[in-house]
């Protein structure tokens, strides 16, 4: 057990998985330069609130990047993907998209120019999530499904670094310098994602077979409306091989049996997530804790161990496989709100009992995210993959969000201790659909990607 633990933590040397720390903390950076941290400096600038309210609409702009996944997905850029390859060309646009934006953000007033500001925040934030559609397929391409695991931990831990740089590193500089230095200084971290983009290899793009039939139906459309306008058939070819192929071939590699029990996983899986998050910081409050414990504990003790969390994740699913994985997450993550049960029940309790319960969800957060992402790129086909992922990103959050707009009345209706009990319940059909899963593991798509 002990060699079979040894070889799983030699995963992290591999030189594509450390690649994808840089590459998860350029994803992550630009995320909350454009949501709390840009909110603190228009609330300094003395933007009204119900204004930084219609600020988080910019959020939208990650909901619906399935929408030009297919471009990403099959469109050439000149001379960029000549030079390097059809993933990191886009990856190189859209880096560039963000410094430039955060720049410009850096080098305007809100107070004087809102508006300015506000299309900056969207070029921002469209430009981030062209990024994402990019990299997700990168990762995925990048390495075997025995690595994936590794890369998507390499990126979470980046990411994660990402968002404590954007934060608390941002409203510091702010804080002492100003808010221009500061989003110069984000700005300029934007090279990271840049250099590393820079510096490795283009993933081999290998012919898959299992694409032929959804590429069939493109031909055959194109040969039955022959006489239709040129510009016009070809614009409906690529749109059914952008968006339909992507769709069909998912449900015709895996049955509508088996594909609608893997969608109703994802939707799932993470719900219990949202459903307890929207309610936490009211809890830490409720129960007595000041903002500057709330802020020690929670985001800064509670990244850490969610680090920690994805550190462990990436070794489990090298060691024990997606599936376990995914089982041993969320059974964490159950045991984690029985630990909020338990903390609400105590009068005055202290940050040791937070700290113990902080603890247990966040790792539960870290193995469960991680082995996550990991499972969402064993499904795609290499074929579409970035459409593919960004169909599954895009699904996942739906049923949790909506949820969590009940979790207030639940809590006036239940109080706390029955509450996180609820949150603990939620858990339960991903814990019933992991053990399926394990016992009926995934068929993996030929031709992933070799063990570079």
């Amino acid at each position: 057990m002990t060699r079979r633990l040894l070889a799983a933590l030699r995963v992290y040397a591999h030189p594509r998985v450390r690649a994808l720390l840089f590459l998860g903390f350029s994803a992550g950076l630009p995320f909350l330069l454009v949501f709390s941290t840009l909110s603190a400096w228009l609330t300094q600038a003395g933007v009204s609130r119900t204004m930084i309210g219609y600020f988080s609409w910019v959020g939208i702009t990650y909901s619906v990047k399935l929408f030009w996944a297919p471009v990403v997905d099959r469109v050439p850029l000149p001379l960029l993907t000549r030079w390097l390859g059809r993933r990191r060309s886009w990856m190189l646009l859209a880096q560039c998209g963000i410094a430039a934006g955060l720049a410009l953000m850096a080098l305007n007033d809100p107070a004087a120019d809102l508006r300015r500001t506000a299309l900056l925040a969207v070029l921002v934030a469209f430009s981030s999530a062209t990024q994402d559609i990019a990299l997700d397929a990168f990762r995925i391409e990048a390495a075997p499904s025995e690595q994936q695991g590794a890369l998507a931990a390499a990126y979470q831990m980046g990411y994660r670094i990402a968002l404590i740089v954007a934060g608390a590193g941002a409203l510091l500089i702010a804080a002492d310098h100003g808010w221009m230095l500061s989003y110069l200084c984000m700005a300029a971290l934007g090279l990271v994602g840049i250099a590393t983009v820079l510096l490795i290899a283009e993933p081999p793009r290998p012919q898959i077979a299992v694409a032929a039939p959804q590429e069939a139906r493109v031909a055959a459309f194109l040969e039955a409306n022959a006489h239709w306008p040129k510009p016009l058939r070809h614009f409906a070819a690529n749109l059914i091989g952008a968006i339909a192929g992507p769709i069909a071939d998912f449900f015709a590699r895996n049955g509508l049996r088996r594909a609608a029990l893997i969608l109703l996983f994802i939707a799932v899986y993470r719900m219990h997530e949202y459903a307890m998050g929207v309610m936490a910081n009211p809890f830490y409050l409720d129960m007595g804790y000041t903002l500057a414990q709330i802020a020690a504990m929670s985001k800064v003790f509670g990244v850490i161990m969610t680090m920690v969390g994805v550190a462990v994740a990436g070794a489990l699913v090298a060691w024990l496989g997606i599936a376990r994985t995914l089982f041993v997450g969320v059974l964490v993550i159950a045991f984690g709100n029985l630990f909020f049960s338990w903390l609400a029940r105590r009068h005055a309790p202290g940050l040791d009992e937070l700290a113990i319960a902080i603890s247990v969800d966040n790792v539960g957060i870290g193995i469960a995210g991680t082995a996550f992402v990991a499972y969402l790129s064993s499904l795609t086909n290499v074929a579409y993959t970035a459409t593919q992922y960004a169909l599954f990103g895009s699904l996942f959050p739906l049923l949790g969000k909506l949820i969590a707009g009940f979790s207030g009345g639940i809590v006036d209706a239940i109080g706390y201790p029955l509450f996180f009990l609820y949150t603990a319940s939620l858990t339960l059909p991903a814990l019933a659909l992991s053990l399926y899963f394990i016992r009926r593991p995934i068929v993996a798509v030929p031709d992933k990607a070799p063990a570079a």
